[in-house]
């Protein structure tokens, strides 16, 4: 199969062109910690590509991690307590 038809598939709009609904903006906002803690992560991990890991960059890793932990932690908690389920 050549790439022509398949292109048309993933191209084509599957929905209209608009704006997000008020509860996908407010589900972004609640996983927004989380995002941005694994941005950070994200920084910290390619700031320390090209170089030896000094024991500052294990620290400012480990310390990028927790923050994703956490925030992985807080939206799982949130999101169950809103569910009506126990913790």
């Amino acid at each position: 199969m050549t790439i022509m038809p398949l292109r048309a598939v993933y191209t084509a709009p599957t929905l209209p062109d608009r704006e997000p609904t008020a509860v996908e903006l407010d589900a972004v906002e609640r996983e927004l910690p989380l995002i941005v803690a694994e941005v950070e992560l994200l920084d910290v991990e390619i700031s320390v590509l090209d170089r030896p890991v000094s024991e500052l960059d294990e620290r400012r890793i480990r310390r990028a991690r927790r923050r994703v932990l956490a925030a992985r932690r807080a939206l799982t908690n949130r999101t169950t307590t809103t569910a009506g389920g126990a913790a």
